[in-house]
């Protein structure tokens, strides 16, 4: 799937087909086949795989949780940056952005899948936090879905694009905004 999934990313889904994924990982067309009615279905499958390898395990994010919620801020916007910016993170990304037109159910089968675990993390701690009285935050998943829109989304998006990310920059701006947002929800 990994090898198709390549295929796929560099030729597009209409251009690449059965018969080459087949020849690249030797196997013979209708051993594919016998696993994957159809194109469709194998693009779909290697997409799949692709997420399971892209998510970010919810317990990573519990293990980077600390009283401090600043630190645990930094601490998870980072490990979402990490895994976004692999090698199979860029994959998912770019075969998304290509191929959602044609296939809308993959782009809301990353986010569901990837994404809303992360933001349901966030919006229990920052209610939590609401709770404690350390910051006020009246919708938890707006909240955490601008928190990870603010650290990931753009930074991402260029690193998609081709751009470079100078590593200090990086976690400049990802302190940068965890301040900004902590100072947005402080209580008043």
């Amino acid at each position: 799937m990994d090898r198709a999934l390549e295929l796929f990313l560099k030729r597009g889904f209409e251009v690449t087909t059965v018969a080459a994924i087949a020849a690249a990982v030797g196997m013979a067309k209708r051993s594919v086949y016998a696993r994957y009615p159809n194109k469709a279905a194998l693009f779909k499958a290697s997409v799949q795989r692709a997420i399971e390898q892209w998510t970010v395990p919810v317990e990573a994010l519990r293990r980077a949780e600390s009283d401090d919620l600043e630190a645990t801020l930094i601490a998870v916007a980072r490990i979402r940056m990490a895994n976004a910016t692999t090698p199979a993170g860029l994959r998912l990304q770019r075969i998304v952005n290509t191929e959602s037109y044609r296939f809308p159910e993959i782009f809301t089968q990353a986010f569901e899948q990837g994404t809303r675990p992360t933001i349901d993390f966030l919006a229990d701690l920052l209610r939590r936090h609401t709770q404690a009285g350390r910051v006020s935050i009246a919708e938890p998943e707006i909240a955490a879905t601008a928190f990870l829109s603010m650290v990931v989304g753009g930074p991402l998006r260029a690193v998609v694009w081709g751009k470079a990310i100078d590593p200090t920059a990086m976690e400049e701006r990802i302190r940068f905004c965890v301040r900004l947002f902590l100072d947005g929800a402080r209580p008043r």
